[in-house]
C-alpha cells in the first residue's frame, strides 16, 4: 500500500525533477490556453519566459473582480498565476503562492524582482510548505478573500484535509475558484498510485460526486461549474492505463456562505451593473448564469446571496428579500431572449 508520504514525494520529483518543461507533459490535461480570456492572455506577454516554460497548470482559474483583494495561489509552481494575479489586485492587493516543490519554488522566486520591476510594484510572497497544512505557515482564519488552484488539488493524497483548509483561511463571502481534474467514475487504487498517471493529474482525479459530497461535509452544498474541457490521452501507454476512464478540465467556484442544499425561489431578480473591468456588457457567475448588462434575470437565493454577500455586491442590484417563498426554484423556465439553453436557470 502507498502511503501519503511516498504520494507526495512521487509528485514533488514529477513536478521538479521529471518535467523540464510543458512539452513533457503526455496528456492535454495541463496547459490549455483555448479558454484563456483575451484579456488574460495579453497580460502573458509580460511574464518572464522560463515561469511560462515551468507552467503545468489545466485551465484559467482567474476571476474577476479582484482589484485590492488577498488571493491565495495553491500550488503555484514556477508562479505563473501568481504573476497574473498581481497585475489583477493590483497595488492594494495581496497575493499569496504556496507550494511543495523547492525546484518550482526557485524558478518563482528568481523572477520576483524582474516582475516587479516591470510592474512598478511588489505584492508577491512565495511560501514553501504543504496545501494540506496551511496553518504551519502562517495563512490565518478569515484571512483570504479568493483562493485559486490550478491542477493541484488532484496531487494531494489528503484531499478532505486541503478542502478543509481552503475553508478555514477564507473569508466569510470568499470563493474558492480553482481548475482541476475531474473524473466520471472512482479511479482504481492501483492506478491512483501509478507515478505517472499521478503527475499526469489523472491518478488523483476526483470523482465529481465524490468531491461534491466532500463539499457538502464542509458546509458548502452548493458548488458550480465555471468551464469544463474534456481531457484527450495523447501518449498511447497512459490510454491504454486508464483509457477506459473519461477526464474532464473542470473550472470550479464555491463561496463560503450559508447556502441552502437546493435552489429554492423567493421571487428575486438580479441587474448586473456592467461596472466590472473586461466585463462590461455580460458577466457569468457560471456555466449558466449569464448576466446581460442592465437586463433582470430571475434568480435562486443561492445565487442572490452569492452576488450580494461577496466581493461581487457593488457589481449588482438584487431585488427581493426572502421574505417570501415560493417553493423550489423554477431550474425548467424558459430562456430569456438569445441566452443559451440553460440561462436564467439554477442548479
Amino acid at each position: 500500500m502507498t502511503t501519503r508520504i511516498e504520494i507526495s514525494e512521487s509528485v514533488r520529483q514529477y513536478y521538479g525533477q521529471t518535467l523540464k518543461s510543458s512539452a513533457d507533459l503526455k496528456t492535454s490535461a495541463c496547459c490549455s490556453l483555448d479558454s484563456m480570456p483575451g484579456h488574460l492572455k495579453a497580460l502573458l506577454a509580460d511574464l518572464h519566459p522560463e515561469v511560462l516554460e515551468r507552467f503545468y497548470g489545466c485551465g484559467s482559474p482567474l476571476p474577476p473582480a479582484l482589484h485590492g483583494k488577498t488571493v491565495l495561489d495553491l500550488g503555484c509552481g514556477s508562479g505563473r498565476d501568481c504573476y497574473l494575479l498581481s497585475r489583477l489586485v493590483g497595488p492594494t492587493g495581496r497575493v499569496i503562492g504556496v507550494d511543495m516543490t523547492p525546484e518550482q519554488l526557485d524558478v518563482a522566486l528568481r523572477h520576483r524582482d524582474w516582475h516587479a520591476e516591470r510592474y512598478g510594484y511588489s505584492n508577491i510572497e512565495f511560501l514553501h510548505g504543504h496545501i494540506e497544512n496551511l496553518k504551519s505557515i502562517g495563512i490565518k482564519d478569515n484571512s483570504i478573500d479568493v483562493v485559486i488552484s490550478n491542477c493541484v488539488i488532484n496531487l494531494s493524497p489528503e484531499k478532505p484535509t486541503v478542502l478543509a483548509e481552503i475553508f478555514r483561511v477564507l473569508k466569510p463571502g470568499g470563493e474558492l475558484y480553482f481548475s482541476d481534474v475531474f473524473a466520471d467514475r472512482r479511479v482504481p487504487e492501483t492506478l491512483s498510485q501509478d507515478p505517472i498517471l499521478l503527475g499526469e493529474c489523472l491518478g488523483g482525479a476526483l470523482y465529481w460526486e465524490d468531491f461534491r459530497r466532500l463539499l457538502q461535509a464542509l458546509d458548502c452544498p452548493d458548488v458550480r461549474i465555471v468551464k469544463q474541457n474534456p481531457i484527450t490521452l495523447n501518449d498511447l501507454e497512459i490510454a491504454d492505463k486508464i483509457g477506459m476512464i473519461n477526464f474532464n478540465a473542470v473550472t470550479v467556484s464555491a463561496f463560503k456562505l450559508p447556502l441552502e442544499d437546493r435552489c429554492e425561489d423567493y421571487g428575486q431578480i438580479a441587474y448586473y451593473l456592467g461596472t466590472i473591468p473586461e466585463h462590461l456588457h455580460a458577466f457569468d457567475l457560471d456555466d449558466h448564469h449569464h448576466f446581460e448588462t442592465g437586463r433582470p434575470l430571475r434568480v435562486c437565493g443561492n445565487t442572490a446571496d452569492m452576488l450580494t454577500a461577496s466581493r461581487y455586491a457593488k457589481h449588482f442590484q438584487v431585488i427581493g428579500e426572502k421574505t417570501l417563498h415560493f417553493g423550489l426554484f423554477d431550474c425548467a423556465s424558459e430562456p430569456q431572449g438569445n441566452t443559451t439553453e440553460t440561462s436564467g436557470l439554477c442548479c
